[in-house]
């Protein structure tokens, strides 16, 4: 198909330096692709479209995490179909109005979007469902049930999938390897050293190796890295380190409420337990580790400060760099669990022989087309090119980009050891470890209802409370179930509990 020539200059509210010459399918090796997978959205298929005349409107999150590869991939877009397409970016703390607003006041400002999957409660009146032709192709096929179900609403897929998130184990393999270290653990504990399997055990191995030289390089080492900081996804770290003690195996209908009643739980001895734990860990973190945001959790532990953390991919992948100074030295391995759980049908704890272990599948990004927009097909053809298997591949191995694993080819190790560099026992230990989460038989989910900004600030904000002495931690919950019971009334709790029923389904499946 002859094309013509571009017109307008590609739109964006952050310059990138992005390829500007005209692109045919074959010169998709000029972006890092290896090689163009057949399919429907392949880079030969939307080669094929023609949009010339036409504009496609997006907003997505401030560059480089997600930001970066929905600039690129629209750049690739424009220059396969000659459409004309926008980009503007959006720091986070502004996203979720950035994209409410025009919903609200009924204005088809963007086509194509790009948020926070928990978002999901308050935008998904203003969501198309994708496409049943969509829905088919190969790439949208072998996106797993897990990353699925976190974009159904009532059965209907009104988020694109185009990431996974969950959080996990990172430690130092070098570290629980070493004779000398394993002899220090066992002189001060008077046990092995071995992979925390509870967290308790996680915050005696922190304390054991903390301000201490772990890897001789001079400098003092750190026992973890924490997202601490209230504004900043500290409740995601938080939710982790509660799970273990409030997500009974056997008890269904509800982690964060009662589904029957819409009672917060938040307050109740598992939860209390966990933010215990959160507390006592603050003295086995690095200097201004108590205010850890995620951006500093990453580089902690993925710069070598720390033994260990747990949180989305990032800190993993940014200790994988080819420049790392700990590449191959780490480990992945589900978080730690519980040997007592909190059983709220019976109002007592129960004693595990084997811990608890509760797998935390946590916002992540997503994307959608709005169902205001005039360009649903140009834009559904977008969001299926932005994800086709090439472009996929290609953000995987690109740690900024904020695109994680979420299709079932995305767990094959042999991805990373052939296509990264990783070594073997590396690549297997962080493939089994997304695998053993996205099959978890015992999973939390994020709220994902209306108002869910206002119930995570409350919890971030109680929790703060805590970590800083003001309260205890019963003291610090009970005034956020207090403040959680009073929005579930402002917002309607039948509202709130219609969409709650689609989190509760995903856990008690």
């Amino acid at each position: 198909m002859t094309k013509t020539t571009l017109r307008g200059a590609f739109a964006a509210t952050t310059a990138l330096s992005l390829i500007a010459s005209t692109a045919m399918a074959e010169d998709y090796t000029k972006y890092g692709i290896k090689a163009d997978v057949p399919g429907t959205c392949s880079f030969e298929a939307i080669d094929a479209k023609d949009y010339t005349g036409r504009t496609l409107n997006i907003i997505t999150h401030a560059i480089p995490v997600i930001g970066e590869p929905t600039a690129l991939h629209a750049q690739q877009f424009q220059e396969l179909t000659g459409a004309t397409v926008n980009v503007v970016h959006v720091p986070f703390g502004d996203l979720f109005q950035r994209i409410m607003i025009p919903f609200q006041t009924q204005q088809a400002a963007y086509d194509v979007l790009f948020h926070a999957s928990l978002w999901l409660g308050d935008f998904s009146p203003f969501f198309a469902e994708v496409p049943a032709a969509y829905q088919e192709t190969s790439g949208m096929k072998s996106v797993t049930d897990t990353y699925r179900g976190v974009s159904l609403v009532d059965g209907k897929l009104l988020q694109y999938p185009m990431d996974g998130d969950r959080h996990y184990l990172k430690y130092r393999s070098d570290v629980f390897a070493n004779p000398d270290m394993q002899a220090k653990f066992k002189e001060a504990t008077g046990r092995d050293l071995t992979v925390p399997a509870t967290w308790e055990e996680y915050n005696e191995v922190a304390a054991v190796f903390n301000d201490f030289d772990f890897d001789g390089d001079g400098a003092p080492n750190f026992g973890t890295a924490e997202v601490t900081k209230r504004d900043d996804l500290m409740f995601s770290a938080f939710i982790s380190r509660v799970a273990a003690y409030a997500k009974h195996p056997d008890v269904k209908g509800g982690f964060f409420f009662d589904l029957e009643t819409m009672t917060p739980l938040i307050n109740t001895p598992g939860w209390v337990r966990g933010l215990e734990l959160f507390v006592a860990a603050q003295a086995s973190m690095p200097p201004g580790g108590t205010s850890f945001g995620l951006g500093d959790e990453i580089f902690s532990f993925g710069g070598g400060q720390t033994l260990m953390s747990y949180s989305w991919d990032d800190a993993f992948i940014q200790a994988m760099q080819a420049d790392s100074p700990i590449r191959n030295k780490v480990a992945a391995a589900p978080l730690p669990g519980a040997k007592e759980v909190w059983n709220r049908t019976t109002g007592a704890w129960d004693t595990f022989e084997t811990p608890n272990q509760v797998s935390y599948v946590t916002w992540g990004w997503s994307s959608a087309v709005a169902a205001a927009s005039p360009n649903q097909d140009m834009a559904f053809d977008y969001l299926c090119f932005f994800s086709n298997e090439a472009n996929t591949m290609a953000d995987l191995q690109i740690g900024r980009f904020g695109v994680n694993p979420y299709r079932a080819e995305h767990f094959d190790p042999a991805f990373y050891q052939n296509d990264l560099g990783w070594d073997a026992a590396v690549a297997t230990t962080y493939a089994d470890t997304l695998k053993a989460v996205d099959s978890a038989p015992n999973q939390v989910f994020d709220l994902r209802v209306p108002g869910v900004g206002e119930f995570m600030s409350s919890l971030a904000a109680g929790v703060a409370r805590a970590q800083s002495g003001e309260a205890t931690a019963q003291e610090a919950l009970d005034g956020v179930a207090a403040e959680w019971t009073a929005i579930v009334d402002r917002i309607g709790k039948d509202k709130v509990k219609a969409a709650y029923a689609n989190v509760v389904a995903l856990e008690d499946k």
